[in-house]
């Protein structure tokens, strides 16, 4: 079996991924795969070379889908104008957008092989693997589909905050997404909450971090997310979070699935962190 490599947060951060995949720890076995954690563009400050490095690594590669990205394709379809803090210029205004666009538009949000759950923020309690790849390909399709920009429209905003299987239209859309792009903590009974983006043993009174609301669902593999860069490097038998939060300052951080191997790569960007 060819070595897995799960990688964290990217966020236009260039020159670390580069030096990435260029470690001997990496290099060593040609045949080596990445699983991208989700947020591949943005706030960093090369986001279209990122973009078109991930896209070079063809079939090597597998990467889910963020909330950073799902910003780029609002923007790209008119529903969201980027803000001062985005770095997504330069993707708009490439000859080749509407590729790349449309390649970033045709990942998938969930992922799963030889036991590990990829996504990028989290689960639901409620969803086992096959519920959580069956809600994801309904927004795959969704995204693939003619009409992705009118329902692009309906994306934004923190409700519904709970599943229920009744949900229909842009409400089951929503939650799919919020639970799979931007989930960090919930009550005990698995309500997202999106009010705080706090550190370990800094819970809010009443919410706990959604990998630990009770009986979940996917406990019996691992899940593997980004997304959470107060969090950082964190690992338990079941999770790990890779955002090591790179485009903050931190570092780029992969992990071989094999062994849980690292490899990290310092980054010099210093933004300060925003809530999503």
């Amino acid at each position: 079996m060819s070595s897995i490599w799960m990688i964290g947060d990217v966020q236009g951060c260039c020159q670390p991924l580069e030096q990435l995949l260029a470690h001997p720890d990496i290099t060593a076995d040609p045949d080596s795969l990445f699983w991208f954690a989700g947020d591949l563009v943005n706030r960093g400050p090369q986001s279209l070379a990122a973009l078109r490095r991930l896209i070079s690594l063809e079939s090597r590669s597998v990467a889910v889908l963020g909330n950073h990205d799902l910003h780029l394709l609002a923007a790209a379809a008119g529903v969201r104008k980027p803000s001062k803090s985005d770095t997504l210029d330069e993707i708009l205004n490439a000859p080749d957008a509407s590729d790349l666009i449309d390649w970033l538009r045709c990942r998938p949000l969930a992922h799963f092989e030889h036991g590990h759950l990829m996504v990028h923020a989290g689960v639901l309690a409620k969803w086992d693997v096959a519920k959580t790849l069956s809600l994801a390909k309904e927004v795959q399709a969704v995204l693939r589909g003619p009409n992705w920009q009118k329902a692009l429209q309906k994306m934004y905003g923190n409700q519904p905050s709970h599943w229920n299987d009744e949900h229909r239209g842009g409400k089951r859309m929503r939650v799919i997404i919020n639970a799979l792009t931007r989930i960090r903590l919930c009550t005990p009974q698995g309500h997202m909450d999106f009010s705080a983006k706090v550190a370990p043993n800094a819970w809010p009174p009443g919410l706990i971090p959604w990998f630990d609301v009770p009986d979940r669902a996917t406990r019996e593999v691992t899940v593997v997310f980004g997304h959470w860069s107060t969090l950082g490097l964190y690992q338990r038998e079941n999770v790990i979070c890779l955002d090591s939060g790179c485009v903050w300052g931190g570092a780029l951080t992969a992990m071989r699935m094999q062994d849980r191997k690292l490899v990290q790569i310092r980054c010099k960007q210093s933004q300060a962190p925003s809530e999503e």
